[in-house]
């Protein structure tokens, strides 16, 4: 590996990236670069990691910004706790992929939590947060994670009323997350929940994304007896905002207020993001939102 003086990328021209993403054309977000850190072809995916100006360390994969360390903390807690706040008992969770680590961070601040499980399919991010991301793979030494390196489709396939929440924190369904916005995929966690158990899902943006967000949160509703939509800000991510699908497999789960909770000291000693009111209104969506992702009228 050349030294990081010497390494190049081509999302990085005259000291700035530009990010290329296929899913939000016509737009592009731009990050002022202070050095490249790593650059890799992993049997995945291409990977990125680079110093930036303004936002500490960023990783890029296939050209799209995954996290930075600046704003990270928004999607990690807001992915993680409005789903496990909403579970009584959250002693088993998975988390398919989330190589950084950072959901799994967020996870083990549940004291009810026994056992995190993580299932990356790319052994690359895994190795590559540990050395730039440290924040967020401090979550790794926990003794209650473990790590399975895998496809997380055929992962679930073996797995039979074990967990009691799954986290899917995927990249966009192009290359190798593609498979993990499918309703086969939903059917999967479905079935390796236990009673009640509860699924958090990346469920895009709403500017952008709403035919996907509807398509899934239809087949969702199918298989769920209850299934929502939340979202968060985050300014680094496509047009500043990113949501969640969440699904519980017991139908008298109201994601829109919080069933546990922390004090108002325990949640500014541990989140920087999360707290009960900005977990209940999470679920407030604009009208236009509303409208496109309505249950259809049976």
């Amino acid at each position: 590996m050349s030294s990081a003086s010497q390494l190049t990328h081509p999302n990085i021209s005259n000291g700035w990236f530009r990010e290329t993403g296929a899913m939000w054309p016509g737009q592009s977000m731009n990050i002022e670069v202070n050095q490249i850190l790593h650059v890799e072809k992993s049997k995945f995916q291409d990977v990125l990691v680079f110093e930036s100006k303004t936002y500490g360390n960023v990783l890029v994969l296939d050209g799209v910004i995954q996290v930075t360390e600046r704003d990270e903390f928004s999607y990690q807690e807001m992915i993680t706790h409005p789903a496990l706040f909403s579970h009584p008992n959250p002693e088993r969770v998975l988390v398919i992929g989330g190589g950084d680590g950072g959901v799994l961070r967020e996870i083990i601040k549940h004291p009810q939590v026994k056992e995190a499980v993580l299932c990356d399919i790319d052994e690359a991010v895994i190795r590559v947060s540990k050395k730039f991301l440290p924040n967020m793979s401090i979550s790794y030494a926990d003794p209650k994670v473990s790590v399975h390196i895998g496809d997380g489709f055929e992962f679930l396939q073996n797995k039979r009323d074990y967990f009691d929440v799954i986290i899917t924190d995927s990249s966009d369904p192009v290359g190798p997350a593609e498979s993990l916005y499918q309703a086969r995929y939903y059917e999967l966690m479905r079935d390796a929940l236990r009673e009640g158990g509860i699924v958090s899902t990346q469920g895009e943006c709403q500017w952008l994304h709403l035919p996907l967000i509807k398509e899934v949160l239809t087949f969702a509703r199918e298989l769920f007896p209850v299934a929502e939509y939340a979202y968060t800000t985050i300014p680094t991510y496509p047009s500043g905002q990113i949501g969640f699908i969440l699904c519980s497999k017991n139908k008298e789960t109201n994601f829109k207020d919080p069933l546990r909770r922390m004090s108002p000291e325990q949640e500014l000693k541990l989140f920087k993001y999360y707290n009960a009111d900005i977990h209940r209104a999470a679920f407030v969506l604009p009208n236009f939102t509303r409208q496109a992702i309505a249950a259809d009228k049976a």
